[in-house]
């Protein structure tokens, strides 16, 4: 037993990077609370592991008194002059209580805490691994699911992806190969939990500096994400290099860019805009593929009245007003849209408003998207 304990801890501390000295500590206090338990002793006791030989002692701890009163945790003075005359009432005295069927009872307890330790450093070591991918993209494969999960295999780790998580409509089988978000690693209880997703904003960011090297190098940076998962997104670009166009670099030639960040996505529409220093623009630019004639502002509310060509009010709003809610979110202006024809009628507290040079900023769509219909 001694010889295979000793093999377990220089193994822990090689292949697990354990400190041997950490585990002894644990095997000690273990064994402690095993005399304890099985030898129905309430003395303080001490138990000594010898790393060269394997060997267990136990010992009790007494204290050296003039008159002994509890035999299990006092020792008189004349006794404890025997053994050493340097002794004084209040010392502590040891005295060697091993039991001699102690030895099964040792093994027992130190492949217990040997174990323990084991799975302690191999959950350590998965939660230290997967940490690192925190807000990361990582590819897994589909295991299961049931009603509240799907299952994704990491390699080392089983991960979790909820119900919000997962893009509506998408079907995923068994053994299906997805990249997915790594929203949050928690180190549990029950051992690290590696929360994915696939309708995570951050999702498409990571395809973009996957599959566009000028994205991931930072000469084309993406200022902001607006994603309804699964039907469309919208990704604000800018440019760090005055010789870059952001859009056209991010769509690629004919389209092969951005198409492969679409059908990882299983056809996850994507307009690209060009984000502007001047609002204007930028909302302008949101609202594609609608044309803008102009934009009124109320800086303080954050909100702004968009007025567009009659023909385009359809297009500027959107199926269910899906590209109005999403230029808003990615502007984070609140966008009031209006028909050109009906401006003049427009009216704030009972007060007409009229369009003129000094409240609205003329502005010029740059923008591209995925849609073939738009």
């Amino acid at each position: 037993m001694n010889e295979e304990m000793l093999g377990a801890l220089d193994a822990l501390e090689k292949e697990k990077g354990i400190k041997k000295e950490v585990v002894v500590d644990a095997i000690q206090a273990a064994l402690v609370s095993a005399y304890k338990r099985n030898y129905n002793q309430a003395q303080n006791v001490e138990v000594e592991f010898d790393q060269k030989s394997g060997n267990i002692h136990v010992y009790a701890i007494k204290k050296v008194v003039e008159d002994v009163v509890d035999s299990r945790l006092e020792v008189s003075l004349k006794e404890a002059l025997v053994k050493n005359r340097a002794y004084e009432v209040g010392d502590d005295f040891k005295v060697e209580v091993t039991p001699s069927n102690f030895g099964r009872i040792s093994a027992q307890t130190a492949k217990q805490v040997i174990m323990q330790r084991l799975r302690e450093a191999e959950r350590s070591q998965v939660y230290n691994e997967y940490t690192q991918y925190e807000h990361e993209i990582i590819q897994g494969t589909v295991l299961r699911r049931d009603n509240k999960y799907i299952y994704v295999d990491l390699g080392d780790i089983e991960a979790v992806m909820s119900r919000q998580d997962q893009i509506p409509d998408e079907d995923y089988q068994t053994h299906d190969r997805i990249k997915v978000f790594v929203s949050k690693v928690e180190n549990t209880t029950k051992g690290p939990q590696v929360f994915v997703s696939r309708t995570n904003p951050e999702l498409v960011k990571r395809l973009f500096e996957q599959e566009i090297p000028e994205v991931y190098d930072g000469t084309v940076e993406i200022v902001s994400i607006a994603r309804e998962a699964g039907d469309r997104s919208k990704v604000a670009v800018r440019s760090t290099n005055p010789n870059v166009d952001p859009v056209g670099t991010c769509v690629g030639p004919k389209g092969q860019r951005v198409q492969a960040i679409v059908n990882e996505l299983n056809g996850e529409n994507m307009d690209i805009v060009k984000w502007e220093e001047d609002p204007a623009d930028y909302i302008a630019n949101a609202l594609n593929p609608a044309q803008v004639i102009a934009v009124q502002f109320d800086e303080e509310q954050r909100e702004c009245m968009v007025i567009v060509p009659d023909y385009q009010l359809s297009l500027a709003i959107g199926k269910r007003g899906q590209n109005a809610r999403l230029a808003a979110k990615l502007t984070g202006f609140k966008i009031d849209i209006k028909p050109e024809s009906e401006v003049e009628f427009v009216d704030d507290d009972d007060n007409d408003v009229e369009v003129t040079e000094e409240n609205v900023a003329s502005v010029e769509d740059t923008s591209a998207t995925t849609d073939p219909e738009e």
